[in-house]
Order: C-alpha cells, then sequence, then structure tokens
C-alpha cells in the first residue's frame, strides 16, 4: 500500500503494529463462545421449516420429558409473561408506515420465512437442546409463496394492501424537464443478488438476570443501541441491563443487530432463573442473520452530445425478505440518496420501492445500497460512454465533482426529508491517480483481444462513501497511578484495529507516548455513560474526535489539580513526561493524581465522504466462463489517515468480499421459498490464493471540516464500487462477442451462458 501525506505527523499517521494482535494469536482471546457462568444452560432454537403457512400447534410434550431438558418456550409462554408477542423497533431510519412489517421476537399465528424462531429449547447441554428440537412435532398450515418481488398475487400481511413496505426517492432539481430536453437518453434494467457476509465467528449470546437486572454477553456493534430495544420489550429501565462485547471474530454490519434471538435467549433466562448460552451454528447463520443486496433496478441517464450528465431516474425494487429489520430500510436509503455518487448530476429522481418476501429478512452489509447503487450507476455511464463516442474515463472526468463546488448537496430523501451533502475532495485527483497507477493507457490495448485462449478487459468505477454516522459518540479518560492513561470509549472493535488508532489518537492528544495509553476498553455499557457503536464507518471521526475532546478536558482537570498542590496558576502547569511542572521548577508526579478522569461526547449531525476510484484488468475463458482478476488498483482519499496499516486492512478486506460477492456469493432460493444454502460447502468464499494481485493506493490530500481530526470513514470504500467495475471489465472482454452483462453476480456459469447462448 502507498499513503501520500500531506504533513508531519507523531503517533497519529504512523504504521503502528496493532496492540491486541499478539493476546489474539496467542489464543488469549474471549469470544462469547469461550464464556462460561455457573449454572449455565444452553438454547437451541427451532425454526421454521417452511417459508409460508398458518402455525396451528406447536406439540413439545415429547421434546419437554427428555433427558436435560428444562423448558420449551412458545409465543405463547411469552405473551402469557409479557401480555405480548413484542416486535423489535427499528434502530435507524425508523419511519411509521413500515412498522406493520416489523418482525415479532416469536413466530406466533404465522410464520414467513424458513428460519423464522418458533420455539427455543432449554437443557443442561447444547447438544440436549438440539436433539429435542427433534422431538417437537409443528403443525403449519402452507400457504401460497412469495419469491419474486414482482408477484402480486399474494398478500404476506393480510391487514396491508400490498408487497410494498415502504418507497422511497432520492430527488434533486427537476427531471421531468431534463429528459424532455435531453439530446441523448438510454435505459437499461440491471440486477444485484441476494448475499451477504460470513463472519469467522457466528452470533452467540450468554444471558444472565440477577437481582432483577440482566447481563448479556456477545453484544457487538452497537450494545448501547441493543441495550435501547431490549430494554422496552422487558418493561426494564436501560440501566438495568449490562451490555458486554468481548472479542469478535467479524461483524461487517450483519453481527450487532437486534435479532429476536437476543431477546429470546434473554427470556428464556429469566423465565428459569439461571445464565443461558446459545450459539449460532453456520447453518443457522445463512437462515437467519440479515441478507443483504438484492435489488432490481431500472434506470435512465440523460446527457448533452458532449456527455455533461443532464439527468438521472430510475425505478427501484428492493427483496427486503419477510420483515423490516432494525436497518432494514437503511440499503434502500443509500441507494436512492447516494445514486449520482461523486458526480455532478444536477437532476435526480431514484425511486426505491421496499418488497416484502418469504426470505430471510435482509439489513446491512458493508456499504449496504452503496454497492447496489454504483452497479446500476457505473454499468450504465459505460453504455451512456459508447453510445456518444466518448473515451469512459473521459465521460467520467467531465462530470465528477470539483473541489470548488463543495460542500455538494446529494438528492433529499422522500419521505423523511433527509438531507446530507459532500463533505470536502478534489474527486479528479483518485481518478487520474487510480489511471496512472493501473496504466490504463496501456491495458487499454488488451480490451477484447484474445489472448492465449482468454479475452482480456478493463474497467473502471468511481465512489463516494458515506461515514461519520452521528448524532454522537462517548468517550472517557482515566488518570492511572503510574501515570498512565486508560481509555474507554462507546464505540466498538470488531476487529477493525479500534484498540489501536485509538491508542495512537489518545496518545497525540494527552502528548504523551503510547506506552502511556494503558489500554482502550469498548464494547460495554458500563465503561461510558453514552454510546452508539461501531457501524456506517464512524468509529474513527465520532470515537476518535470524543477522545480528543476529552483529553483536552482531561489535561486542564490535571492542570487545575497540579496547580493546587504546586501554589501556582493553572495555566501556569506544564505536563512533561510523567509530571506536572510549576514555573519556578517545581514538580508533581502525575501519579500523585491518580484518579482524575474526564467524560464527553462529540456530536455531529452531518456526514463524512471519502471518494475514489478503481480499475481492474481480467481475463475470460470462454470454455468456462471463469473470470481471473489479473490487476486491481484501489485508489482512496480518506481525508486524515491514523494508521496506514490497519487503513490498509480495511481496504484489502472489503475489495476482496466486494470481489468474491461479485463473482461467486449467491443466497439462492427455489420457488417454495426454500434456502438452498445450508453450508460453506454450497456458499463459495474466497481463499487466499484467489485475489492475489491488489494494489491500495490512499491519499489525504482534501480533510473533513467537520471534525478535530479531519478524518473520514474509510471501512467501507473499498467493496462500494467492485460490481461495476468487474462488470464493465467483463463488457469490454467479452465485446467482440456482442456480451452485455447487467445482472450480478458474475459467475462462471452465467458468464459461460452470456457467450453461448447469445
Amino acid at each position: 500500500m502507498t499513503v501520500t501525506r500531506t504533513r508531519t505527523r507523531t503517533w497519529v499517521g504512523q504504521a503502528v503494529q496493532r496492540v491486541e494482535d499478539e493476546r489474539l494469536l496467542k489464543g488469549e482471546g474471549q469470544y462469547v463462545a469461550d464464556l462460561r457462568r455457573e449454572g449455565m444452560l444452553h438454547a437451541a432454537v427451532l425454526r421454521s421449516p417452511v417459508a409460508h403457512g398458518a402455525l396451528k400447534k406447536i406439540d413439545a410434550g415429547k421434546a419437554k420429558a427428555m433427558a436435560g431438558v428444562h423448558a420449551v418456550i412458545t409465543a405463547a409462554d411469552v405473551e402469557r409473561a409479557l401480555g405480548r408477542v413484542p416486535k423489535i423497533p427499528m434502530r435507524q431510519d425508523a419511519v411509521d408506515s413500515v412498522v406493520p412489517f416489523l418482525q415479532p421476537v416469536i413466530a406466533q399465528h404465522k410464520v414467513r420465512y424458513v428460519g423464522e424462531p418458533v420455539a427455543v429449547v432449554v437443557a443442561d447441554s447444547s447438544a440436549q437442546a438440539e436433539d429435542a428440537l427433534d422431538a417437537i412435532t409443528l403443525d403449519i398450515d402452507a400457504l401460497p409463496v412469495v419469491t419474486d418481488t414482482e408477484d402480486t398475487a399474494v398478500r404476506l400481511f393480510d391487514e396491508q394492501p400490498a408487497n410494498c413496505a415502504l418507497v422511497l426517492a432520492g430527488v434533486r432539481g427537476d427531471v421531468e424537464a431534463a429528459f424532455a430536453n435531453a439530446p441523448y437518453r438510454r435505459r437499461e434494467r440491471f440486477k444485484v443478488h441476494r448475499h451477504s457476509a460470513v463472519p469467522m465467528e457466528t452470533r452467540g449470546v450468554i444471558a444472565q438476570w440477577d437481582g432483577g437486572k440482566l447481563t448479556v454477553w456477545g453484544a457487538t456493534k452497537a450494545p448501547f443501541l441493543c441495550r435501547r430495544i431490549l430494554a422496552p420489550l422487558f418493561g426494564v429501565p436501560e440501566a438495568d441491563i449490562s451490555m458486554v462485547e468481548g472479542d469478535t471474530g467479524g461483524s461487517f454490519g450483519v453481527r450487532g443487530e437486534f435479532y429476536p434471538d437476543d431477546f429470546l435467549i434473554s427470556f428464556a433466562a429469566r423465565s428459569l432463573g439461571r445464565p443461558v448460552k446459545w450459539i449460532e451454528t453456520r447453518s443457522e447463520h445463512f437462515l437467519s442473520c440479515n441478507h443483504a443486496r438484492q435489488a432490481d433496478c431500472e434506470i435512465e441517464i440523460a446527457c448533452a452530445r458532449d456527455g455533461t450528465i443532464l439527468g438521472l431516474r430510475a425505478r427501484a425494487r428492493t427483496d427486503i425478505g419477510a420483515y423490516v429489520r432494525t436497518n432494514g430500510v437503511t440499503p434502500s436509503r443509500n441507494m436512492a440518496q447516494v445514486s449520482p455518487g461523486p458526480y455532478r448530476i444536477p437532476n435526480v429522481r431514484f425511486e426505491v420501492a421496499m418488497m416484502v418476501t418469504n426470505k430471510t429478512p435482509v439489513g446491512t452489509y458493508r456499504a449496504p445500497g452503496r454497492f447496489e447503487t454504483d452497479f446500476f450507476r457505473e454499468r450504465l455511464f459505460d453504455l451512456a460512454a459508447a453510445d456518444l463516442g466518448i473515451d469512459r474515463v473521459e465521460f467520467r472526468r467531465r462530470n465528477l465533482v470539483a473541489k470548488e463546488e463543495m460542500p455538494y448537496p446529494l438528492p433529499t430523501l422522500e419521505p423523511m426529508g433527509a438531507k446530507s451533502e459532500c463533505d470536502s475532495g478534489e474527486y479528479r485527483t483518485t481518478l487520474e491517480r487510480c489511471v496512472a497507477e493501473f496504466g490504463w493507457a496501456e491495458k487499454a490495448k488488451l480490451s477484447g483481444r484474445l489472448i492465449d485462449g482468454r479475452y482480456h478487459g478493463i474497467g473502471i468505477g468511481c465512489y463516494i462513501e458515506g461515514g461519520a454516522s452521528g448524532p454522537r459518540e462517548g468517550a472517557r479518560i482515566v488518570l492511572n497511578g503510574d501515570a498512565s492513561f486508560s481509555v474507554y470509549t462507546g464505540s466498538s472493535a470488531n476487529g477493525q484495529g479500534l484498540e489501536t488508532v485509538f491508542s495512537q489518537i489518545a496518545a497525540d492528544a494527552l502528548g504523551v507516548p503510547m506506552s502511556r495509553i494503558r489500554g482502550v476498553f469498548h464494547g460495554s455499557t458500563a465503561y461510558v455513560k453514552e454510546g452508539f457503536g461501531a457501524f456506517a464507518s464512524r468509529s474513527i471521526v465520532m470515537g476518535g474526535s470524543a477522545i480528543i475532546l476529552v483529553a483536552k478536558d482531561l489535561k486542564a482537570r490535571i492542570c487545575a489539580a497540579a496547580a493546587e498542590r504546586l501554589g501556582c496558576a493553572a495555566k501556569d502547569v506544564r505536563l512533561e513526561e510523567d509530571e506536572a511542572r510549576a514555573p519556578g521548577g517545581k514538580a508533581l508526579r502525575l501519579g500523585e493524581l491518580a484518579g482524575i478522569s474526564a467524560e464527553g461526547s462529540f456530536a455531529n449531525s452531518k456526514r463524512t465522504y471519502s471518494y475514489g476510484a478503481h480499475a481492474a484488468h481480467i481475463a475470460v475463458d470462454p470454455a468456462t466462463g471463469t473470470i481471473e482478476v489479473l490487476d486491481y488498483v484501489a485508489v482512496e482519499d480518506v481525508g486524515r489517515i491514523i494508521n496506514p496499516e490497519t487503513l490498509h486492512g480495511q481496504a484489502l478486506g472489503a475489495i476482496v468480499q466486494g470481489l468474491s460477492g461479485a463473482l461467486h456469493e449467491h443466497l439462492v432460493y427455489d420457488d417454495e421459498g426454500q434456502l438452498l444454502v445450508g453450508s460453506l460447502m454450497d456458499y463459495a468464499l474466497p481463499i487466499a490464493g484467489d485475489f492475489p494481485h491488489i494494489h491500495v493506493h490512499a491519499l489525504e490530500e482534501c480533510p473533513s471540516p467537520l471534525n478535530p481530526l479531519g478524518a473520514k470513514g474509510a471501512g467501507e470504500g473499498g467493496i462500494i464500487p467492485v460490481g461495476g467495475v468487474l462488470a464493465n471489465a467483463l463488457a469490454a472482454a467479452l465485446a467482440p462477442l456482442g456480451v452485455r452483462p447487467l445482472e450480478l453476480p458474475l459467475s462462471a456459469p452465467r458468464v459461460w451462458r452470456l457467450i453461448h447462448q447469445r
């Protein structure tokens, strides 16, 4: 990875080795599966085997009589205890009209997807609980199944007039006038397939009630926000619930949301008066964890003859599965609002209809909505450039937003009226750097050529990445007796190196070596008064900025306390090494002031926007349809780089996920709503040697004006343009054959069919 810097740094900006790695590599990590509680029981969840049906009866008599079984919990038990079967509220982008489509914590009268929780067995061991599942008999009257968003014959919710939960639109300017007067128009229809994240560690929950207070281990990503959901479900104050994160084997957006299992395991623990543990199996992960991406879009562009974009309009549908989950609106929201990407498009109307089907519900997965809309837009741009006889790089260059236009507004999101704007940047810089690093001029000569039996092609695409999701993030810093500092944050660590980068930020903010940062403590609702977590590329901007503000406050408190002891004014105290010094040379060791602390939050209501460009060189075997990625170059500007090595890991990992998702991964359903993926034998994931030629170049030429670090989010940018870039490369490679890829994934069977079934 290469990094372009603009200023001298102390700890921030250095490629500091990750401080968390030694403990994890030595096997000293504490994941939720490692934890034990005295008297702990184990749970297994019975999930619906049919996609749509009326739940008539659950016969659990045999299961309850089995050895080691303590309880079989159903919706009747929940209703008896709470007076209702609660629905899980939304965490973000809440809209009143979607309330009827929210998911209940357990199926009661109806099941709507294969994998929906129907009952929970609690036993002495997980094996006993699993065995008891097979002894439960379900009486379900099958109902017609909806697996296509165009199916209007069957309604999933009887009280609702249609299977559309919500229609969103990103709107700017007068799109109808722009198209009416445009000399050039082009319309296409594209599709993105259903796939999702597959973290190394599956979900897990341990719940324990003690004196009316609940502790939940296994929270990830957003423990404070999940507590906010859980507390009213039980009718208890938030303060009576502690969420503990522990080590986490990845999240990528799908883990850490509030699922039915989070309520059910806590309910089981309260019902039995003992700790209860549940660990998700891999097959359960595919059935129950949030799916993502599936969308189709009819999109149209209007241009002047010189390639200037006049307007963009689209009608898209997202398959959101059976219910609207905690963040189920977010992908569709992003698809609509971020549809123009980094381009100057004065007139936009991008509608997205959220359609329910009998599939696992969707949520956020790394760059939700942005991956999809980037594919639609960038693929359309290549087609338009070809029609107009304009080089595709030049087409993009002419339409990228310029630095002097910042802040540049994105379309307003209807019906919420939500607004956002790109905060800073010179978007052409990353495009020009990408073209240069890739060697575009030379590689372009290879496009469409058959070399050693394979067709070669190159593709390019640009993107923006929204980060710094507000409204606040909390931090607390404590001075210890050995003059070290402990940093507590409301952000969460999901494997992204948070302890390392926060130590760097804290060391600079406090003016001390990193060795004086004893630790960064995260992921527990007991550490700070208020926290929000790690999602939407927010940790560095929000959590890091909170550390800067709190460090300033703490230094002021230390100086004030030292001044009293040294007999001088606080403004005259100098903090040097591990001492506080008065003007006359009198000194006080900081350890003598141990216990002084400061706590506060950084608030921000505006998003930051990183940006970049990617290019790919591929070779396609027409005999098999197999695509090999020969070269992949990514250039991004992230505002301010905290640690080049952790940034490189984020970018590289995101690109690999994007390549795998665009080429291999696919959550396939049959016509009866049965998921045909049950294990990693059925779901293709990359191995280490699949994508060896990825080159990432990071810039920091345009810091964000919205936070004291000048940083922008950088966790999702690497994945955003990958689908469009690969599809454009494939179209260039197979241009002599007249192939026009309009749908993902670009799997070998699909590419073979494109070649041989024209």
